[in-house]
């Protein structure tokens, strides 16, 4: 069987050789989850601090309207955790009103250093979201994630979970984050990654590949500072050659071009901004050249 690593750079060599073909519009752009091969939409919806409206009636609306945005554009993977406030329940009340079914691929967090406490937070996730198991349980920020391991490990065996993933974010503890990559029985990997904050290509996205781990890009646009940085600057004209037409989707499509990204998670309270990010899973994304490129110019601004 081909190393992952080896896959890695036979993957970025052909996006090198491979000309850029013309965007097929409203193609969806699925990765597979490399342990199943199950694929999903390379373009998911995070949930932290917009989710957040608890019990606020207009605001839970609007949020409903946000995830039938979503779902209609093709979106399947939603992540949230009880470390943002109200979200999770706020995602609950909007899917109990749109019932997607099998198009929601549920992906939420354990945040606690206490095993006792975790089960507790699984068994309140669930019924919080209204599922009776969840696609992906994560250890979130590596808090508490020797015990947790151990109890996700016992609830994937029972069925009450498909998937075991750990988090962390800011670009925290990579040294700590890489050794449990190499060393546990994990299905995903959430970390930082986008065009301004590269740092996983380092070290972490090649033990990513290496261990047949799925990864999702968590802060795609460094909350907004990356979208802040580039807006008083024109959008490269050659961004059009992969179907592009705002900054938004150029530096989507830069964070899950990479081979060893499974998917990002940009999060949004706004329709608008809901529609325009999921127009980045669709269509062709950069080769290896347009991403040195994209990289250069978000680099100079």
């Amino acid at each position: 069987m081909m190393k992952r690593r080896t896959f890695m750079a036979s993957a970025a060599a052909a996006m090198i050789a491979r000309p850029r073909l013309a965007p097929a519009a409203g193609a969806k752009i699925t990765k597979p989850i490399p342990k199943t091969g199950e694929r999903i939409g390379v373009i998911g919806m995070g949930s932290s601090i917009t989710f957040n409206v608890g019990d606020d009636a207009q605001a839970r609306a609007s949020r409903t309207e946000v995830l039938r945005a979503f779902f209609d554009a093709g979106g399947g993977m939603i992540d949230s955790s009880p470390m943002y406030g109200s979200s999770e329940e706020v995602i609950g009340h909007g899917l109990g009103q749109l019932k997607p079914g099998n198009k929601l691929f549920s992906a939420t967090k354990v945040w606690t250093s206490s095993r006792d406490e975790g089960r507790e937070q699984f068994d309140d996730s669930r019924r919080l979201w209204g599922l009776g198991k969840l696609d992906l349980y994560q250890i979130h920020n590596l808090v508490g994630w020797r015990g947790h391991m151990e109890t996700l490990q016992e609830m994937k065996a029972a069925g009450l979970i498909r998937y075991i993933g750990i988090t962390t974010s800011h670009g925290r503890r990579h040294g700590d984050l890489e050794n449990i990559l190499k060393s546990q029985p994990l299905d995903f990997v959430q970390l930082s990654y986008n065009a301004g904050n590269r740092d996983a290509e380092n070290r972490l996205l090649p033990a990513a590949a290496d261990n047949g781990l799925a990864v999702i890009a968590n802060r795609p646009f460094q909350r907004a500072w990356l979208l802040d940085k580039v807006s008083s600057s024109p959008l490269p004209s050659w961004a059009s050659e992969i179907g592009c037409k705002g900054w938004p989707q150029l530096l989507l499509k830069f964070a899950v071009s990479h081979p060893a990204i499974t998917c990002a998670i940009p999060a949004t309270s706004q329709v608008t901004h809901m529609v325009e990010n999921m127009k980045a899973g669709e269509g062709t994304l950069p080769d290896a050249g347009l991403r040195k490129r994209i990289a250069a110019v978000v680099d100079d601004i």
